[in-house]
């Protein structure tokens, strides 16, 4: 079966780093768009960045550009979010996700596209 285990939250100040990672399992890693989904109480949960698995293409959400960087280690089946220069605004749930086939161009709206699901990881930023 297919499973998508994410890590790597944690509590940091604005201007901070965090690393998370999704390993995953059950699937053929190159035939799949994986990245992460975000989620803050009363929002909707948002794209933010995806990278496919056959070929290392990535996507991004505006609101993360050039301070998020994904990135992917397809012999561990691992995807990592580089979170530089953390803001209050990046506080959510992060959310790993996974589908069949590319990445969405347009990913922060893909949410329904997606095909699988793993637990989320908080991610706090504070002022």
């Amino acid at each position: 079966d297919v499973q998508l285990q994410a890590s790597g939250g944690g509590l940091v100040l604005h201007g901070g780093a965090l690393r998370l990672s999704c390993t995953a399992s059950g699937f053929t890693f190159e035939d799949y768009g994986i990245g992460w989904f975000r989620q803050a109480p009363g929002k909707e949960r948002e794209g933010v960045s995806c990278i496919n698995g056959r070929d290392g293409t990535t996507v991004y959400a505006d609101s993360v550009k050039d301070r998020f960087t994904i990135s992917s280690d397809n012999a561990k089946k691992t995807v990592y979010l580089q979170m530089n220069s953390l803001k209050p605004e990046d506080t959510a749930v992060y959310y790993c996700a996974a589908r069949r086939g590319l990445c969405y161009s347009d990913y922060a709206d893909s949410y329904y596209g997606m095909d699988y699901w793993g637990q989320g990881t908080q991610v706090t930023v504070s002022s």
